[in-house]
């Protein structure tokens, strides 16, 4: 089956990462890909990973960034012209917040292609504070036209909810939760402790934005005294850096890595950890909280998006999205001292991950998805 992938190579973001391993892993099982993915029309932009074999087509934009992309006005004839050349059996979008995700449907249709998307905009659910009200508007806009699509993979029953609320049918969406490969994730040898010259060690992983609440979570560090011996290191680039930075420095035992590229060494980084940590107010289900999990690191993460549900029941601990910093402040200290507390919900972390969220799980879950819409397109196009 010739699958036509449409997602984004860089920035680095979750939707990277996402199309990364998703077409990866579906190479390994013999499909054909091709990559349709945006790019600067002046820029001859690096490979953000090996597509081992993908067949790349690059779409013409003006700006992208982690959150959207701003496509220029031949982008969807660069796209209907590729997909009439290469005829996929599928279009698959992880949607790239850009106004091509609204024309998707009307192309697909009139090629005949079966579409489906994968939305991943974060959410909150409980629409708690500025910024989950704001994510709402998203979902309010994007409702309409992910009823055109002819499946829509979301990543939690939760969030199947707040859509099916906003009127997209519930029989075209399919939750299919992210999944981490367990072999590649998963505990082992590191020496980044011994780098660092610390007993301790606490990790977040992300971007540097409002929605992550990374200040919440610095605040917290700074007023529990955790001593020399323990260190959080920040892992991510983003907006936010230069305003927080100057104030949450190795003087507070905060270290700032940036953004790191290699997965090896961002292996090394959480097997290294003790406790990993999203104080985030948006989510919708974090990769990188996955990760850790499989690594065998106690998590610490609030119930924004499906992060929650990943969690529950004694694999993690679940805070508000509230009052982050007082929940934080009580809890940094009780995980520092507890080394044995960390080590058991290491163990269930991972066991959780093993139990449900698997990058293989997630493969069959999507090659059944993608059976039943080629079957189905089949049909109605003898019917035709």
């Amino acid at each position: 089956m010739h699958i036509a992938w449409i997602g984004k190579k860089s920035p680095f973001c979750g939707n990277v990462t996402y199309s990364r391993e998703i077409t990866n892993a579906l190479l390994d099982r013999g499909y054909q890909v091709s990559f349709f993915h945006f790019a600067p029309e002046e820029a001859d932009e690096p490979e953000t990973f090996n597509s081992h074999g993908t067949q790349d087509v690059t779409l013409p934009c003006l700006y992208k960034s982690q959150i959207y992309t701003i496509p220029t006005f031949t982008a969807n004839k660069v796209l209907e012209r590729s997909l009439r050349e290469l005829k996929p059996d599928i279009v698959h979008a992880s949607l790239t917040l850009s106004p091509l995700d609204f024309l998707l449907p009307e192309i697909c249709q009139e090629l005949k292609i079966p579409l489906v998307a994968t939305f991943h905009p974060p959410f909150d659910g409980k629409r708690r504070n500025l910024q989950s009200g704001t994510q709402l508007f998203t979902y309010q806009l994007y409702a309409p036209f992910l009823a055109n699509y002819d499946r829509v993979i979301i990543f939690s029953q939760l969030q199947k909810n707040v859509l099916v609320k906003l009127g997209v049918p519930a029989e075209k969406l399919a939750v299919i939760p992210n999944g981490v490969d367990v072999q590649k994730y998963s505990p082992g040898a590191s020496n980044f402790k011994q780098e660092l010259g610390v007993d301790r060690l606490f990790v977040y992983q992300g971007r540097i934005a409002t929605e992550k609440n990374v200040e919440s979570l610095l605040k917290a560090w700074k007023l529990s005294n955790m001593g020399s011996g323990t260190k959080l290191v920040i892992v991510g680039n983003g907006a936010l850096v230069p305003a927080l930075k100057p104030f949450y420095g190795e003087e507070e035992g905060v270290i700032w890595l940036g953004f790191v590229a290699g997965d090896d060494r961002r292996r090394e980084i959480l097997r290294a950890a003790d406790v990993f940590i999203l104080p985030s107010y948006l989510e919708g289900l974090s990769l990188s909280l996955l990760e850790a999990m499989a690594c065998g690191v106690a998590c610490i993460a609030t119930d924004a998006g499906a992060d929650g549900e990943v969690l529950e029941k004694g694999a993690g601990v679940v805070i508000n999205t509230r009052r982050v910093t007082s929940q934080l402040q009580t809890l940094l200290p009780l995980f520092r001292d507890q080394p044995e507390l960390c080590a058991t919900l290491g163990q269930k972390a991972r066991a959780r991950v093993i139990e449900r969220y698997t990058l293989t799980g997630n493969i069959a879950a999507l090659e059944k998805l993608y059976t039943q819409m080629w079957a189905s397109s089949q049909l109605q196009l003898a019917r035709s």
